[in-house]
């Protein structure tokens, strides 16, 4: 697997790994918040998820609906949903990245952005690492516990996987 796919991997397996995760807390921590953090956790993965359909929908050459407010909030069985949706169109997409050339509109201050196809893709890993991190330290800060989501235990998981299938 090439190592942007492998990236992309990394992200839906850490996002469903949460997602599992969040499934066995309480509605405590799913309502938890701390300064300096997007909000609460459930809203948070909520923002995570959305934000990923529309950087997914610009490099589909679609334009996603014009926000209206904040992303909404929906139960963790949607989001997994979501998800597995998406995961299928970062695959397909990834397929034929180096076909894609996407021309962001201008928005608020910001201008025309031709060519945007890798900021877009570098947009979603860091947004989404970012935001799980943020779940995470909100979590430890509640003292809840919180999954390992980093690489290395992807890289682990993966491997283990295999071999169980080998």
């Amino acid at each position: 697997m090439d190592p942007l796919s492998e990236a992309f991997q990394h992200h839906t397996w850490a996002t469903e790994r949460l997602i599992r995760h969040l499934g066995g807390l309480s509605d405590a921590a799913l309502t938890a918040s701390a300064p300096g953090v997007y909000g609460e956790v459930l809203a948070t993965l909520s923002h995570l998820l959305d934000a990923d359909g529309r950087y997914l929908s610009y490099l589909e050459c679609m334009l996603p609906p014009p926000r209206t407010g904040p992303d909404p909030t929906r139960p963790l069985d949607e989001l997994a949903d979501q998800l597995r949706d998406q995961a299928v169109r970062w695959r397909i997409l990834l397929a034929r990245i180096g076909e894609v050339d996407v021309t962001l509109p201008a928005r608020h201050e910001r201008p025309v952005l031709p060519h945007a196809t890798n900021l877009l893709v570098a947009q979603a890993l860091h947004h989404g690492n970012d935001h799980r991190t943020q779940i995470c330290t909100v979590l430890s800060a509640g003292g809840f516990e919180i999954p390992d989501l980093d690489v290395w235990s992807y890289w682990m998981d993966r491997r283990a996987e295999q071999a169980g299938q080998g």
